[in-house]
């Protein structure tokens, strides 16, 4: 019997187990009063922290952008519009996307699910928090907030446990009076989800629509006409981290003719709207010329017939084999089978041949086979879901049907949950536009539909403005950025000029300078020089310092230091690549099962490790441990199952996070999974011990890292951000795991996703949480915040570079961050006990160029030198230049605070000063040269001459210290005797 063959890659995992498994309690939800309280506790660890006044600097790059979550423009002027990403915060521009201004850097939060401006009073902005687009990284906000001064400042208006929000939208004529769509928690139920509803301009709030406490709202219409009527689509979805219920029967669409007091559902199958248990994501879009049109893009997740294609030939399938004996297997026609083999990709090794002689000596069962596709933790469905859909009602709601015939293929797929917005254009009821994976516009009502991407637009849209004014014109946001088009699309402008991407990891090679590697949500994997400085000045050359070097969902990268030109970077799910940058050649590595073995699980991020010890050996997670000794090729299995075993859903699960190696101790090995197991081996991954069973269970490892200083020391991180858990779970063990310690106990409730430890200071810890950078002087017993520069941003990852003691941060949102921690690397004990401590300072090269400018335009040359100093005492502190006789040449006044503090000198020298400095320089030339005169610059400002000088620090209550600096003078050519 043979059967049509089911292509493994078409599959649709949708869950179910082999075994039974015990029911996971679901944690409990971090409140938002707790949330809240996390906010003034990061506000104290900033006031209070000893690295305030040490800068971080944003690093770029700003070529690719981040998710955009809303777009919203000026009805006078279009040149003007505020940009919200999901997690890089609110931007402003007022010159058509060439420059932009950051205005919601230091709430709560930073994530944004939606945001409306009322133009007409004062340009008020409000922000509904939490971006509702339910992906991996889709933060939770705590409710909205209002401006009044442009963003200058903000007031937190409450629906704090919400979450997510889907839509906000102002009266049309009344300020006082808003609706807001709020989808509710992600990963737990909770009932403050639904519609609300002010009219006192977000003092208070009402609840008017509710269905349960899995089913919020996603969408809301006003009729500009008659606000009266107000439209909301209800959406049930439900997260964990194995499984995504996309939809449900409570989904659907709602209408209120009193303004949003009361509603009644017009999506019933009696009005011809889909009405199954499978309705997910719902966009409305309603035609302001006759508001009794409305168009609502629907994620239909009910499956599609099973259509067979005539002209497809009959082929072997999958589950044949599962009970097939070895004679009726021999039967088996050679080339049915290895095109059963070449469909399911089974690697070159076997075929029909060589699977024929095992089965004939005994060696391999038929079933066999279907073990190698079947993973027991997914089932397979033979057709995939019918995706989006568009559906139209003439008459508010009463009836509704869907425009086209065929499915919108390539548009959705199985996340829908993604996308869900649709746009008619105010001009002409028949013309609209879809967002999903490519952007599609329709001018026949939705009927047919084409695609109007550019070779500049990124994919994956989810925001979009449609001009009331000048058809053709558009404003698109989309996972890279922002586009603008004036033709529908025939041509595409990029207006990507805040660094805004959204990275997952980052490394470091060791080239001078070094470059910085790391990879991006939905932006590939780019590298380049950690001296990069943002400039435009790239346009006119041609070449952006940064280069992109892979594609998809960019992940871990690991680079070989001994020629910095081997990278290891990969995409989502495991499917990883070895670079050679010189050459551009490519070798793809990803870990393979064998016949008789169910498939390997990889995590979204799977992790890969680089020994340091011997970096042709590379490290790679799935659910399993693998190892190369050749640099990626000929990959072992080296471990069983180092997870719970998986979890009955369609997302990956029961899969490695985190992989590390001893940098005391080759061999010396640590693993981490998404379901809360840590694992050690000392033999180099040949045997492993379980070393979590003590540590809270069934939370997300983020890290487990290896001490820089001692053998048996490791650190931890647990995250429970899939349970709506923000706790900062932080852990570090003496006897590599077997007891756990609980550290960073003054952290605030924010999720933590890396720690890493300094590679010179041991008592040095890093951490990033969902909102930002903390480090720890004694070994985690206290945290302090690290934020001067850097918005309250999600960082993801951290690394110090080992020469340079420069601490590069990527931000999931705000690209990357770098600062120079040489001095935070010297806070030792001893130092900080000290009253007051001044730090070396690197000798100057001097310039006869200072005060001058290049031309009659341009800005003079201004030499700086930072002045860095520790202090155990706040106060008025006093910085002196001296010669190195004790001459005073300028005195300036600081203001210091308990910690690290920097003084910028200009090198200048006090006009009261400068007949003492003439003599002081005079006095100390050789007897035959010139007499020097000091003369002011071209600014008017006196510089230092080349010497030897002391910078003295004075602190409030006395306390002296020197230290000093030389200006060196430049070298002189020599020249030859005639």
């Amino acid at each position: 019997m043979q059967k049509r063959i089911l292509s493994v890659a078409l599959l649709i995992a949708l869950g179910g187990t082999v075994q039974a498994q015990k029911k996971t309690k679901q944690p409990t939800a971090t409140s938002a009063k707790e949330r809240l309280q996390a906010y003034e506790k990061r506000q104290q660890l900033e006031q209070a922290s000893p690295v305030s006044n040490l800068e971080l600097r944003n690093a770029g790059p700003s070529i690719m952008s981040g998710r955009i979550t809303d777009i919203e423009v000026s009805p006078t002027d279009p040149t003007t519009f505020y940009a919200a990403f999901a997690s890089g915060g609110l931007w402003k521009t007022t010159n058509n996307g060439l420059s932009f201004e950051p205005l919601f850097d230091e709430q709560a939060v930073m994530t944004i699910g939606d945001i409306a401006i009322d133009w007409d009073n004062n340009e008020t902005i409000w922000i509904g928090t939490g971006e509702s687009n339910s992906s991996r990284s889709s933060y939770s906000g705590v409710g909205v907030y209002k401006s009044t001064d442009g963003g200058k400042s903000w007031q937190h208006m409450g629906l704090d446990d919400t979450h997510h929000i889907g839509k906000i939208i102002v009266h049309p004529n009344d300020p006082n009076t808003l609706w807001v769509a709020a989808v509710g928690h992600l990963y737990s139920p909770n009932e403050e989800r639904g519609i609300f509803k002010t009219t006192d301009g977000g003092k208070t709030w009402k609840k008017t629509l509710y269905l349960d406490d899995k089913t919020g709202a996603i969408d809301l219409q006003v009729d500009p006409q008659n606000p009266n009527n107000v439209y909301a689509a209800m959406w049930h979805r439900e997260r964990r981290a194995w499984n995504f219920v996309e939809g449900g029967k409570t989904s659907g669409i709602f209408k209120s003719i009193d303004g949003g007091n009361t509603w009644a559902d017009i999506s019933t199958a009696q009005t011809g709207f889909p009405d199954s248990d499978n309705v997910g994501r719902i966009g409305l879009s309603l035609f302001p010329g006759n508001p009794n049109i409305m168009y609502a893009l629907v994620d239909n997740y009910d499956r599609r017939p099973l259509v067979k294609d005539a002209d497809e030939p009959e082929m072997l399938d999958n589950d044949l084999f599962e009970g097939m004996s070895a004679e009726a297997f021999l039967k088996l026609d050679d080339k049915s089978l290895n095109e059963f083999l070449d469909s399911n990709r089974f690697p070159r090794e076997y075929t029909a041949k060589s699977l024929k002689a095992q089965v004939q000596r005994g060696e391999l069962k038929p079933a066999a086979l279907s073990q190698y596709l079947t993973d027991p933790t997914v089932e397979t469905y033979v057709s995939e879901v019918k995706g989006a859909e568009v559906y139209r009602t003439d008459d508010g709601g009463k009836t509704w049907r869907k425009t086209h015939d065929d499915y919108i293929n390539d548009m959705y797929s199985s996340y829908g949950y993604y996308f869900g917005v649709v746009r008619v254009a105010p001009t002409d009821p028949n013309k609209i536009y879809i967002l999903g994976v490519p952007l599609l516009l329709s001018e026949d009502g939705g009927k047919t539909f084409r695609s109007i991407e550019g070779d500049n637009v990124h994919s994956d849209h989810q925001a979009l403005w449609v001009s009331p004014d000048k058809p053709g014109y558009l404003i698109n946001g989309n996972d890279g950025g922002i586009n603008i088009t004036y033709d529908d699309g025939k041509t595409w402008y990029y207006a990507n000029a805040p660094a805004v991407g959204q990275f997952y990891s980052v490394a470091v090679d060791m080239a001078k300078p070094y470059n910085v590697y790391g990879g991006l949500q939905d932006n590939g994997t780019w590298y380049g020089p950690s001296n990069y400085e943002y400039s435009t000045e790239w346009t006119s050359r041609g070449h952006y310092p940064y280069e992109r070097i892979g594609g998809g969902d960019g992940m871990m990268v690991q680079v070989d230091w001994r020629d910095n030109n081997i990278v290891y970077l990969g995409s989502q799910y495991g499917n990883y690549t070895r670079l050679n940058k010189q050459t551009g050649e490519r070798v793809f590595i990803k870990p393979s099962h064998k016949l008789g073995e169910t498939p390997l699980r990889f995590n979204w991020e799977a992790p890969i490790h680089l020994s340091r010890h011997n970096q042709d050996i590379l490290y790679f997670g799935s659910n399993k441990f693998h190892r190369s000794l050749k640099r990626g090729e000929e990959m072992e299995t080296l471990s069983g199952d180092l997870t719970n075993g998986g979890k009955r859903g369609d997302v990956g699960y029961g899969t490695l996070t985190t992989i590390d190696e001893s940098p005391k101790r080759f061999g010396l090995l640590y693993t981490g999974s998404d379901d809360g197991v840590i694992q050690v081996s000392k033999d180099g991954g040949y045997t492993w011990t379980r070393t979590s069973d003590k540590l809270p269970q069934n939370l997300w490892v983020s890290t487990v890292v290896a001490s820089n200083h001692q053998q048996d020391r490791v650190y931890t991180s647990l995250n429970g951000y899939r349970w709506d858990d923000f706790t900062p779970y932080l852990y570090v063990s003496e006897d590599n795991g077997r007891k756990w310690e609980r550290i960073g106990t003054n952290l605030p409730k924010e999720a933590i996703n890396v720690v890493k430890e300094d590679p010179k200071n041991p008592n040095l810890l890093y951490v990033g949480t969902d909102h930002g950078l903390y480090i720890s002087l004694d070994r985690g017993k206290a945290f302090a915040a690290m934020s001067k520069g850097m918005p309250a941003v999600a960082v993801h990852d951290v690394v110090v570079h080992p020469r340079e003691n420069d601490l590069v941060v990527g931000t999931h949102g705000r690209s990357i961050y770098q600062a120079n921690v040489d001095h935070v690397q010297q806070l030792t004990p001893e130092l900080m006990n000290q009253p007051l401590h001044l730090f070396s300072l690197k000798p100057m090269p001097y310039s006869d160029r200072w005060g001058q400018k290049w031309g009659a335009w341009s800005e003079p040359t201004e030499p700086e030198l930072t002045i860095p100093f520790y202090t155990n005492t706040a106060g008025s502190t006093t910085i002196r230049i001296k010669t190195d006789k004790g001459q005073v040449l300028q005195q300036m006044q600081d203001q210091s605070e308990r910690g690290l503090n920097y003084v910028t000198y200009d090198l200048s020298v006090a006009a009261a000063n400068t007949q003492a400095y003439e003599t002081a320089l005079n006095n100390a030339k050789k007897e035959k040269a010139d007499a020097v005169k000091v003369e002011p610059s071209e600014n008017k400002i006196i510089y230092l001459q080349p010497g030897t000088y002391t910078v003295e620090v004075i602190t409030s209550n006395g306390t002296t210290k020197t230290q000093e600096f030389t200006i060196k003078a430049p070298e002189r050519r020599s020249r030859s005797q005639g």
